[in-house]
Formats: C-alpha cells, structure tokens, sequence
C-alpha cells in the first residue's frame, strides 16, 4: 500500500467527470487500499479516487470513531438513489480543500447502489453522516466540490485564501 498526494484546490484535476470502472480486479483494489491508507494518513474519513488524481469512479469511506476499530466501506460506481426530501446541515471539511469547514445542506437519507471492493453489486440505505459523506465523495466524482454550494462572493474568499495557501507551502526555506 501507497500514501498518495491528494490534490488541492485549485486544480484542473478536481473538476474532472471520473469515467466508470468496467470491472472490479487487482487494479482496483489495489487503488481502494491505497486510498484508504491516504485518508487514514491524512486523519479523513472519506476519499474519492480523483482526489488523487484517479479519474475512476471509486470511493472509499470510515466513519468509525474509534482508532483501532476501523471499518472501511468501499464503493465502485456509486449511484445515489432515493433521496430524502428532509435536509441535514452538517459542517463539512474537505481533504481536497484544507483548513475550510463550510455547512452544507444535503438529504438527510438516500439510497446507494454500488459494486463492492470484491465487485458484487450492492445497495445500502444510508443516514446521517454516512449519508452526508457519500454524497460529499459523490459530488467529487462528477466534478463538484463543498465550495459549489456556497455563494459566489463566499466561494471566492476562500479559492483566494487557498490559492495563498498553496503558493506559501511550495516555498523552499534553506
């Protein structure tokens, strides 16, 4: 297993469509392991593959608590069905956009249908935060980020408080 880089607004790469995996092998299990290790480094709890610059259609996700009680939920070509009409608010941070914590209004219960990491299709109703984070890591596999749901004026404070930030952390001090 590999600790990746993850990408960071902005770039190019985030706002890309991720194109479906055809069938779950080694690749892509290999890339699932890989994730999770970033995430788990990274201290997240959800992962999309194009975070790391992987245009695949794969998320990986664990929401447990506890340090040494990891539970990894995989998810190949998510597709989030039944929406719940009822919104939750819930403050969300963001591996790709680091140190901004925005509330985000999403459904508060949804279906999703995926393949799992052994590629057998599944579907899970899902709550919470568990709801929340699949469609947060959804939104990065069509292109779309937190950001996208704050106001122009907003979205913008914090591309140009990133854009600083980025520009601080490639200086080289001798």
């Amino acid at each position: 297993m590999t600790i990746r880089t993850i990408l960071t607004e902005p770039n190019s790469t985030l706002r890309q469509v991720s194109r479906p995996v055809e069938e779950v092998g080694n690749v892509e299990r290999e890339l699932m392991k890989d994730m999770l290790e970033t995430m788990y480094a990274a201290n997240g709890i959800g992962l999309a593959a194009i975070q790391i610059g992987v245009p695949k259609r794969v998320i990986v996700l664990d929401i447990s608590k506890k340090e040494n009680e990891k539970n990894p939920m995989y998810f190949v070509n998510p597709d989030i069905k039944n929406q719940n009409s009822n919104l939750s608010t819930y403050e969300e941070g963001c591996l790709s956009v680091p140190n901004i914590f925005v509330e985000v209004d999403r459904p508060s219960a949804c279906e999703v249908e995926y393949l799992d990491y052994n590629g057998e299709k599944k579907i899970l109703k899902v709550e919470g935060l568990l709801a929340t984070c699949i469609q947060h890591e959804c939104d990065h596999l069509d292109g779309k980020l937190m950001l996208d749901y704050l106001s122009k004026l907003k979205k913008t404070m914090i591309l140009k408080k990133l854009s600083k930030q980025k520009v601080k952390s490639t200086r080289i001090i001798v």
